[in-house]
């Protein structure tokens, strides 16, 4: 019997860290994913309805963070309540994406998509508290 290998490790691509999204969109493929402009992708980052951060010198976004065909529902409101808290893209990224126990989906960005994404934008407002 042989252990099979996590893809990112065979392809010599570093994990993701407890802190990191386990994959990416560059804005050309978000563009694609959403059927849309590639301005409009760049107005709906202005606009805090989507979050991208440079990796690699490339601005990407979290591939959980667009489902299907939009992006997630909750999202802008719980980006514009962490940038109201003083957090910029990167810090919001870290706590989106840092593990908690307590809510559904393990993260605040995987519980986004669930029936409980209410919990996390509260929790979200009472960081400017």
């Amino acid at each position: 019997m042989t252990d099979s290998v996590p893809a990112d490790q065979a392809s010599g691509a570093a994990p993701a860290g407890p802190t990191d999204p386990a994959a990416w969109l560059t804005l050309p493929d978000v563009a694609e994913r959403l059927e849309l402009s590639i301005s409009k992708v760049h107005q709906m980052i202005r606009d805090r309805e989507l979050i991208a951060v440079r990796r690699d010198g490339v601005r990407q976004i979290p591939v959980d963070l667009v489902a299907n065909k939009t992006a997630l529902k909750h999202l802008p409101g719980v980006l514009n309540l962490l940038a109201d808290a003083g957090y910029d893209d990167e810090a919001a990224l870290r706590w989106l994406y840092e593990p908690d126990d307590t809510l559904s989906g393990g993260t605040a960005a995987a519980t986004l998509g669930g029936d409980h994404a209410r919990e996390v934008k509260r929790r979200a407002q009472a960081l400017g508290f």
